[in-house]
């Protein structure tokens, strides 16, 4: 669906469902260089189970126009304004990676937007190396490639932790990076780093909260979650064994299980 926000035209997957006034409202954040595709499977299960669904094209990103917010502060402002738009409260809201940070700063500034919060693939402080940056701002293809490199589990790299044949993760995460504009991802990566206000975010959070690691993530590593974890009272927490960064493919089933038990809880 497509609507306006700031006077830009903006878009997100609703699962094909119109939103119902009477359902509970999900809605799923994605990370860097990324769009709503990556939680195709999560939020179409939910959009066919009785939720409504909103997985949003960050501005400048998928479908959606407009201008790049260049922080994360900026990004929580325009889900907040989307939320506006749409008529949106006490949505059940998941962010994957930069998401994660989005979502937990929307849900720190209190109110009834935010009613349970699951971040999957977090750091907080969220750590991006120089190397890594300079590449995104000089050779954005060799910083996809160290993206997808820390992303995925060794099985998923060799191509055979999937369920359907000849499926090749790595190089999809590559062509859904490739169709961002340039400038893109060396915008988001550097969002990331310069969100210093994380640890106070996560002390304010007031609503029940899941965090989701992937115990092969090197891109969020699991020890980078912790402080975070330790800082929202009563937070649950669901580790995957065998996933990495990139868990939202690599085990989409066991993300969807996670998600679906704690939003129904």
């Amino acid at each position: 669906m497509k609507f306006t926000v700031n006077n830009a035209t903006a878009y997100a997957y609703s699962g094909t469902k119109p939103l119902v006034e009477t359902q509970p409202t999900a809605v799923f954040i994605h990370g860097a260089a990324n769009d709503h595709s990556v939680w195709a499977l999560q939020s179409r299960y939910f959009a066919y189970h009785g939720w409504n669904v909103l997985a949003f094209d960050l501005p400048g990103h998928g479908q959606s126009e407009g201008a790049l917010c260049t922080n994360i502060e900026a990004l929580a402002k325009w889900v907040a304004s989307a939320f506006d738009v749409l008529n949106v409260k006490n949505a059940t809201v998941f962010g994957h990676s930069m998401g994660s940070l989005t979502a937990l700063e929307l849900a720190s500034a209190g109110g009834d937007l935010v009613a349970k919060l699951g971040l999957v693939g977090t750091a907080v402080p969220m750590a991006v190396g120089d190397v890594l940056l300079d590449s995104a701002a000089n050779d954005e293809d060799k910083a996809r490639r160290m993206i997808v490199d820390w992303s995925y589990a060794p099985a998923s790299q060799l191509g055979n932790n999937h369920k359907v044949p000849g499926t090749w993760l790595p190089g999809n995460s590559l062509a859904l990076m490739r169709r961002m504009k340039r400038g893109v991802l060396h915008n988001d990566l550097l969002a990331c780093k310069n969100y210093v206000r994380g640890l106070d975010a996560a002390a304010a959070i007031k609503v029940p909260t899941l965090f989701v690691i992937g115990e092969r993530d090197m891109m969020t590593p699991p020890k980078a979650g912790q402080a975070a974890i330790s800082a929202i009272a009563g937070a649950k927490v669901v580790r995957l064994k065998e996933a990495g960064h990139t868990m939202l493919s690599e085990t989409p089933d066991e993300v969807l299980k996670a998600l679906w038990g704690f939003a129904n809880a």
